[in-house]
């Protein structure tokens, strides 16, 4: 056998897993089709961690739980960035506020604490800001906001230090079952593993389980406008403001932004969402955006289908919403069914830590000067709007599954996510990933197979 697992889907659930797996004597390979891992994270690069609550389903609502419960440990060992947030939910209409009540009752008989009802008065104490007259609301103290992107990384780093093959570029194009194990064939490869762990949700191959189905989508559709730091007072608490067509949610981000999400039926245009802001803010500017996109909304179960265990054969499927928050919780028990089967220990030699790494903007000026003291490229700033250094671009690229991308470089430092939206930095960018990685520059790509930045070069220079 090639692999005693092999973990189909560099996914954020599929590096957790990987990540889990590799805490015990195990030979195990990750397989994504992607030039990076973590590519279904969306480009906003902060999500809510949610706590249960607003789960119609029970499954899902205790994976939210663990998942929740989990965050603390996981992003305090992993140095990712994560803040607990109080959040308020509020039904716009006097007809839906009657299900504030419910939801309470029902979050109360799932073990759920420190959520509240609140009063006209007190949401008022609360949340001084609120433009639109509510009579009731539901206060909890359990949610919070994390960088799943960072969160991903970690998880596909440790692992990468512990001894995970990852295998970037290649497609699954089939499983097939075996005398004994399973044949994995990618566009590039053939390998054979004892067990199987399938992340790619919607993919179906030669071995199929009888929960097997593709993934459907909701009609409702996300429209993201995303408020540059101080562009109003607020404060900072997470609040959803529910009506009979739409859901409006409030968030900040972990790097102090404002994120106004619109869950509707429709997408919305860029006048209409931002009018939506006005329900919590008397004064917006729109000078102060800084992103507007469309994202697709998902709400389908997400299953740890172990039906065909027996043969050696795991697939997780479903796409949801609260996904990131699930994501320990479903890496755990996913890793606790393979374990079960196979015979393997724990490591001894296992590493539980994600290799240093330097946000400059972060650091007091004593921390600055002693890291330029110690590299002097972290003395040159490459992004003027998010003060990103070459040094930390240049540790993005060498780090256990550094960037290969633009988006690679964007996310994991974010390096062109300032004002003026790369037209300063993109092109030194280029240059210090093309150097990095010994490429020509036209070689650089945005994010995937043929979205190059540059098709050819007009005239040889030294540097751009």
């Amino acid at each position: 056998m090639d692999y005693d697992v092999l973990i189909l889907g560099g996914g954020i659930i599929g590096c957790a897993a990987a990540y889990e797996l590799s805490k015990y004597s195990l030979n195990i390979a990750l397989i994504e089709k992607d030039y990076d891992i973590a590519d279904d994270v969306a480009l906003i690069n902060s999500s809510i961690v949610y706590d249960g609550v607003e789960c119609e389903d029970n499954l899902m609502c205790k994976l939210e739980i663990m998942g929740n419960y989990m965050m603390n440990e996981i992003t305090k060992k992993f140095n990712v960035p994560f803040e607990r947030k109080d959040s308020l939910t509020i039904f716009e209409s006097d007809y839906q506020s009657k299900k504030i009540q419910y939801i309470y009752e029902r979050a109360k008989k799932r073990g759920i604490k420190d959520i509240y009802m609140l009063d006209k008065n007190s949401i008022g104490d609360i949340e001084p800001n609120l433009n639109i007259n509510v009579k009731n609301a539901l206060y909890s103290k359990n949610k919070g906001v994390i960088c799943p992107y960072d969160l991903a990384i970690a998880y596909g780093e440790v692992a990468f230090d512990n001894g995970v093959n990852f295998k970037l570029e290649e497609e699954v194009l089939d499983i097939q079952k075996i005398s004994k194990g399973f044949r994995v064939i990618t566009n590039k490869n053939k390998f054979t593993c004892n067990m199987v762990l399938n992340t790619i949700p919607g993919d179906i191959y030669t071995v199929n389980s009888p929960l097997e189905k593709s993934i459907e989508k909701n009609n409702k559709k996300l429209n993201f406008m995303l408020f540059k730091k101080g562009a109003f007072n607020s404060s900072g608490n997470i609040i959803n403001i529910i009506n009979d067509n739409e859901e409006i949610q409030y968030s900040n981000t972990i790097q102090g932004d404002i994120l106004l999400a619109l869950k509707s039926n429709r997408s919305f245009q860029y006048e209409e969402t931002l009018s939506k802001s006005k329900l919590l803010f008397n004064q917006v500017d729109h000078k102060k955006v800084s992103a507007f996109y469309h994202w697709s909304y998902y709400e389908n179960k997400i299953i740890i289908d172990d039906s065909l265990i027996d043969k050696g054969y795991i697939k997780v499927t479903g796409k949801h919403y609260g996904q990131v928050t699930m994501t320990p919780a479903i890496a755990k028990i996913a890793c606790e069914t393979i374990v079960s089967n196979l015979n393997c220990m724990l490591k001894k030699d296992f590493v539980d830590k994600r290799r240093e790494i330097y946000r400059f903007k972060e650091l007091s000026n004593n921390e600055k000067i002693d890291l330029i003291n110690m590299d002097k490229k972290y003395g040159k700033i490459i992004c003027n709007c998010k003060h990103v250094t070459e040094g930390e671009i240049i540790d993005a690229i060498r780090r256990p599954l550094g960037a290969r991308t633009i988006e690679g470089i964007k996310r994991r430092t974010g390096a062109i996510l300032g004002d003026c939206q790369g037209s300063y930095c993109l092109d030194k960018i280029i240059s210090i990933l093309a150097r990095e990685t010994n490429k020509n520059i036209s070689d650089i790509v945005k994010d995937s197979k043929n979205s190059n930045i540059l098709s050819v070069r007009i005239k040889q220079f030294n540097s751009m």
